[in-house]
């Protein structure tokens, strides 16, 4: 890292870290190494990830994510609440607008309650890829980001064993986030994630996205979808042209400044 000394503020969305900086503060771009130190729990502060706040005046911002291995983020359900909660609070607004690699997203927060506005979801037709010798039936979803749904019992062994291997299966030439799915009912699912670049995660906004869009598309549930995860639980309402809307909170862990 170049920089001797940068301002934060780390934030949760159940259980999923960030680590907020705003480059004004430091003075330049934030780098894949610079993500990377931030994020380690031995030489960093330790996250899930970094919200880059490339700029913001009044109630809008724009807004890079960074994945604690170094590389971009298109999208973060989880990220982009946090975004709008810290904007919310900056500007003294209700209504913010948090712009994520050039798609403008939409946020009403009620404290640290947040409905965020996802737009259109493409969710793909049922498909199957080898994993050596075994196949696995996924749903490509697109929420901005990649993931590969697998309705499946939810067991984290699975997760650790299955979540590497489909991020990089050669099916997804950029990887792709996965999420194990056990339907609970017609408005609920269960869902375990591994986020490409981070791994195991306790909940994921886009992530829950992805899982009720499949769940809906496949005629497993119906909108509007509790997503429960280990983290605690999301809700999503798609209407009927794919449109959707993640609702769920979004808190202030501590402030502080890193020296490098």
């Amino acid at each position: 890292m170049r920089f001797s000394q940068i301002s934060f503020s780390k934030w949760h969305a159940l259980g999923n870290s960030y680590l907020l900086v705003e480059r004004a503060d430091l003075g330049r771009p934030v780098e894949p190494d610079d993500a990377r130190r931030l994020c380690d729990v031995r030489y960093g502060i330790g996250a899930d990830g970094v919200l880059e706040v490339v700029s913001a005046e009044g109630a809008s911002a724009e807004v890079a994510i960074w994945n604690p291995d170094g590389s971009p983020a298109e999208f973060s359900g989880n990220g982009t609440r946090i975004a709008a909660v810290w904007l919310a609070r900056r500007g003294g607004n209700r209504e913010v607008a948090v712009t994520i690699s050039g798609r403008e997203y939409r946020a009403t927060t009620r404290g640290t309650e947040i409905e965020l506005e996802i737009g259109p979801v493409e969710v793909h037709a049922p498909e199957a890829i080898d994993l050596g010798e075994e196949r696995i039936e996924l749903t490509r979803v697109s929420v901005g980001n990649p993931h590969a749904v697998v309705q499946r019992e939810i067991d984290r062994d699975e997760l650790l064993r299955l979540g590497p291997l489909i991020e990089r299966h050669g099916r997804f030439a950029d990887r792709t986030n996965v999420q194990l799915v056990a339907v609970e009912g017609r408005h609920d699912v269960s869902a375990l994630v591994w986020e490409r670049g981070a791994g195991e995660t306790s909940a994921s906004g886009s992530s829950a996205v992805a899982v009720a869009a499949a769940a809906i598309a496949n005629g497993w549930c119906e909108s509007p979808v509790a997503v429960h995860m280990p983290g605690g639980d999301l809700g999503v309402t798609l209407d009927g042209a794919n449109r959707a809307t993640l609702t769920g909170p979004a808190e202030p862990i501590c402030t502080g400044q890193t020296v490098a």
